[in-house]
């Protein structure tokens, strides 16, 4: 009996963490995460034996240079402190670092700083280099963004994480690394004694940049629903479909919303086809029911159509409404990206439904803040 029991807790110890690993082989990430640090309490940065980092990878797989070209980044990037965004245009986390990202650029371009964008995709219509140019321009990004549509540049930093900064010093040592929003203070000190560290050993004059970009941080709130995935591939061990049909991998299937709901999990109405990164809509109405706990929450769809927005049964407020919420109520999706749909001061309890009555309409993942 005690071996039958120590094997059952073997195998359990096994499955769990088999989950966690699956769970997180690529994610989004809103947590402050910092896995290296070139400052140190003990001995000043020009001290730091470089020879515990790695080298920055070189930038492979690229398919389009924005802002620049190959010849002109390869130039840019020698003998500069380089900050390297990992990021994607429909991640809610990618799009809160922007302010921060840009601000950087404007502040320490001149001192020796470049920034480079990596647009590693999650979804397919993430590689279309004329939405990624719309979203350049939307965010006001000046600075060199490369579309690594096929992640082998992803796979050359060790990646699976959006959004993920490395910032690698004036001969090419990654000094830092940072997983997800937040330690922008942190992050922007590491500049500065990287730039400082540059000057020096160019025998070029500092220039005093010690006050801080202040930008407004989001504030998170911890008790708000998870990233919930349409897409059957994403999906898998989430469990976040509510309804009895589950997913049925490239099938289209006949939804109907049940008697009862719980809270985190997605119910759908209609016919829609289960595809790998999203659920595309084939009748001429559909409908999505979702329980969640936040005060923001955000789609990533795609489709041009006008989705009819309820909260609560009741047609949604403009005192709760999105930035991407019309003065009716609806939302009109024109091209692929993520979409703001409720905005609220705290963390609150609700019930979203959204009718959708274009055949077409695609819809990919939920966010929350």
């Amino acid at each position: 009996m005690k071996s039958e029991i120590k094997t059952a807790l073997i195998l359990g110890i096994i499955i769990a963490i088999s989950i966690g690993v699956t769970s997180t082989i690529f994610s989004s990430y809103d947590e402050e995460t910092r896995v290296s640090n070139t400052s140190s309490n003990e001995k000043p940065i020009s001290q730091i034996d470089k020879s515990e980092f790695k080298k920055a990878p070189n930038l492979v797989g690229i398919t389009n240079y924005l802002n620049t070209t190959p010849e002109e980044l390869g130039k840019k990037i020698d003998g500069k402190v380089v900050l390297y965004d990992i990021w994607t245009y429909s991640c809610i986390n990618c799009i809160r670092t922007l302010p921060y990202i840009t601000a950087w650029d404007d502040k320490y371009a001149e001192q020796g700083l470049l920034i480079v964008g990596i647009h590693s995709p999650e979804f397919e219509f993430e590689k279309d280099v004329e939405n990624v140019e719309l979203a350049v321009s939307k965010y006001g990004i000046t600075y060199p963004v490369v579309l690594d549509n096929d992640k082998e540049t992803w796979e050359a930093f060790e990646n699976r994480y959006w959004p993920r900064k490395y910032i690698a010093d004036h001969e090419g040592y990654i000094r830092y690394d940072h997983i997800g929003e937040g330690g922008y203070q942190e992050t922007e000190k590491i500049i500065q004694e990287l730039l400082k560290e540059r000057s020096n050993a160019l025998g070029m004059q500092t220039i005093s940049t010690e006050k801080l970009v202040d930008i407004d941080e989001f504030e998170h709130s911890w008790l708000r629903s998870p990233e919930l995935y349409f897409g059957y591939y994403f999906a898998q061990n989430r469990n976040q479909l509510g309804n009895e049909e589950g997913f049925r991998p490239n099938q289209d299937v006949t939804y109907s919303l049940p008697e009862s709901i719980q809270r985190h999990n997605f119910y759908l109405d209609g016919t829609w086809t289960n595809l790998k990164g999203s659920m595309k809509l084939v009748s001429d109405t559909g409908i999505i029911v979702l329980p969640y706990s936040g005060k923001e929450l955000n789609i990533v769809t795609s489709g041009k159509t006008s989705l009819e927005i309820y909260l609560d049964g009741l047609p949604i407020k403009q005192s709760v409404s999105g930035t991407d919420v019309e003065d009716d109520g609806s939302v009109q999706v024109d091209e692929p990206r993520l979409y703001n749909i409720v905005q609220t001061e705290t963390s609150e309890e609700h019930t979203i439904q959204i009718v959708a009555n274009t055949p077409g309409f695609e819809i990919f993942t939920f966010t929350f803040g």
